[in-house]
Parts: structure tokens; sequence; C-alpha cells
């Protein structure tokens, strides 16, 4: 997947640096291309510590944490620049499918304990649902699989909070992006392919971390949550 997803990056002219992070040792045969900056960590770092220190490496314009898992049709990063740059938003995302074509539920409302218990007895999971012909729309929240920021966003929100170590972190950075007035749109139009893993479901360990970063979330953001205008403007 990582191979498959570099290369097509590659392909793409307005793609000036690619970031691969070997979290644990792993042999990969990647292209040979002056584009590629390969960080190979000591000892495994979290989702949001790992794009931290990716961010490091970055000077352009733009900043895009990318799951390996992510499989690219066609060039999804001119419509989403675009789209940020006519409504001065500071975060956009992609509509993201199955392998199925099924869109998947990475667009949805903030979490609360009354949606929680609403999710549990399969009332309502909090997804926003739309389709491809949808107008560019501001979500709460979009997952972090993709997630394109301006540099100066994710400089002054301080990246992710790397105190969630797998899960969360992008829906916290996205409560402190709307606090801090930033928009984050979504364009329907563009989209790309997820093969999710969906771990949490199957391993106890990652199941931990889910858990404890939903707790971790509920006692940052309990008391408030910011006021969201879906319409952008």
């Amino acid at each position: 997947m990582v191979c498959d997803l570099v290369s097509k990056l590659l392909e793409y002219s307005e793609i000036t640096r690619i970031v691969v992070t070997f979290n644990v040792p792993e042999r990969l045969s990647l292209p040979e291309d002056g584009r590629l900056d390969i960080i190979q960590n000591d000892s495994p770092l979290g989702f949001g510590a790992n794009h931290n220190q990716a961010f490091q490496r970055v000077e352009e314009a733009f900043f895009c944490p990318l799951n390996p898992d992510i499989t690219l049709l066609e060039n999804p990063f001119p419509q989403l620049v675009a789209a940020m740059e006519r409504l001065s938003v500071g975060i956009s995302a992609p509509r993201v499918v199955s392998p199925e074509g099924d869109v998947e539920d990475s667009v949805r409302r903030f979490p609360t304990l009354l949606g929680l218990v609403a999710k549990i007895f399969g009332v309502s999971s909090g997804s926003i649902h739309f389709d491809a012909c949808s107008e560019p729309f501001c979500p709460d929240w979009v997952g972090g699989m993709f997630m394109l920021f301006r540099r100066e966003t994710y400089a002054v929100l301080g990246g992710f909070d790397e105190g969630f170590f797998l899960y969360y972190e992008d829906v916290d950075i996205c409560v402190r992006a709307w606090r801090a007035g930033m928009k984050i749109v979504v364009c329907p139009s563009v989209s790309v392919v997820h093969d999710a893993q969906r771990d949490s479901h199957r391993s106890i360990h990652h199941l931990r971390w889910h858990l404890a970063s939903m707790i971790r979330y509920f006692s940052k953001h309990f008391i408030r949550l910011p006021h969201v205008n879906r319409l952008p403007r």
C-alpha cells in the first residue's frame, strides 16, 4: 500500500515533498526520487507524534497527513486547494469511499456523551450524509486518514495532540480549529479510496487505545464544544 501510494503521489507535479515514516523497522522497495524524505523511528510513536515529527521536515504551503491505506484514483489536490482558497478555510478533506464505492463515515458531528449512547443503541452514528453531487460544506470534523492543512493552520494549532496515541486526535484538532475560528471544508466531488483495517474491532491493543483516547477526548472537551456553521461563505 505504501509503495503504491508513494508512486501515485510522485506522478503529481505539485507534490514537492513526501515524508515516509517507518514507525517500526521494515523493508520497502520505494521509488528513488529526490522528493522522498525517509524517517526511521528508534521506537514506535503514536499517530499524532509521527505527523508532528514529519511536519518539522516540511516547508511547503500545505501539509497533508495521509494514511498508507489510501488509494488515489485521480489527483485530489487541485480541487481541495482551490476550495480552501475560495472559501478561506484552513483544513479540507475529500469524500472518502470504501473499495466497494460506499461513502465512509469520515465526516461527522462532534462526539457527545448522548451521541455515544445513541451510537451504542444503533440510533445514530453521528455521520453527516452526502454524495458526490453535494456542494462543499463545513462539517464538525473529518477523519485523519486524509486531511489537507494550510501550513500556518497546522503550526498555529500546534499540530496533533500527542497525548492521543491513536484515535480521536483528528476530532481533537478539528475542535481546536473551530475554537480558533478556522473552518473545515469537505469537497464531495473529490474522492479517495480508503481500505480501512478497523483494527480496534479485532485487536485488544487497538481497542484499549480507542477507549483511552475516547476518555481523553471527553475529559478535554466535555464542557464546551464550538458552534459550527455548516454552510461555507
